[in-house]
């Protein structure tokens, strides 16, 4: 069976004027015959749950059920992980990413959330939910444009791909240099900088396809020649020589396997 999709947003979702980001993941699920799961862990505001779940259910799903797993125990209740067990998507909601981490990390949640995206559940993510995702999560760090030394702290993530390191607020929160520190520790994953309203539909053929009104940022750090992380001192910038950065805006599209970018095919047709 083919792995379901996995869909990093960057927060800041329009839910009024233009909820396309919102539309396209219930479309993926099945519509009007959707089952989804809302996980609001990283958010300390009760109302954050059910103001998704009244979304979805407006946007016509067959169901949608808000889990507040707020404590490791919850992560073990057999009722809620029979509604995780029969799903068709899930979606875990903005905050703190280390709230997900620390609470669903190595609990029977995290692990039915793998088994069931590996056999074709799609898992939605917006803002924390959107770095807890991947298997290296960053936790927390500085704004800016430059990379520096100890600018950010990396945590172990769901671990759903290990392709991507996922940034959110991108734009908005200046964070290019960040995520290129997180790249310049090991430059083997690719990074993914979200703005606001955008997502990145990954698909089981590694195809990352933009949805929404922003951009996403693609730093591809394979062809590094050289970095500095090794030799500066503690929040020193720090040299990046030969990472490559890709702008892709609506319905452009990323292939993470061959690394090949294409925009959208209205932006080709235009050339």
């Amino acid at each position: 069976m083919s792995r379901g999709y996995i869909i990093p947003i960057g927060g800041g979702i329009d839910k009024v004027q233009d909820p396309q980001i919102l539309r396209r993941f219930v479309k993926l699920c099945g519509g009007k015959r959707a089952r989804l799961v809302v996980i609001p862990t990283a958010s300390t505001e009760r109302s954050t749950g059910q103001n998704y779940e009244d979304l979805f259910l407006d946007l016509g799903v067959r169901r949608a059920v808000v889990l507040p797993f707020d404590s490791r125990p919850d992560c073990a209740r057999e009722d809620w992980l029979a509604m995780l067990e029969d799903c068709d998507g899930v979606f875990m909601t903005g905050g703190n990413q280390l709230r997900l981490s620390t609470t669903l990390g190595g609990t029977k949640v995290a692990k039915i959330l793998r088994e069931r995206n590996a056999s074709g559940m799609h898992v939605a993510g917006t803002s924390a939910g959107a770095a807890f995702l991947s298997e290296h999560m960053i936790a927390f760090g500085d704004e800016g444009a430059t990379p520096r030394h100890s600018m950010v702290t990396l945590a172990p993530g769901l671990g759903l791909t290990n392709r991507i390191i996922v940034d959110q607020h991108f734009r908005q929160r200046d964070r290019l240099g960040r995520l290129l520190t997180a790249l310049a520790y090991n430059p083997f994953a690719l990074g993914v900088g979200l703005d606001e309203d955008t997502a990145a539909f990954i698909g089981p053929d590694e195809t990352l396809e933009v949805v929404g009104s922003g951009g996403v940022t693609i730093v591809d750090p394979s062809d590094v020649e050289f970095s500095s992380m090794h030799q500066v001192e503690k929040l020193q910038p720090v040299s990046l020589i030969g990472v490559r950065l890709h702008i892709l805006v609506r319905d452009g599209q990323y292939n993470l396997h061959t690394r090949h970018a294409s925009p959208s095919a209205l932006a080709s047709d235009k050339q």
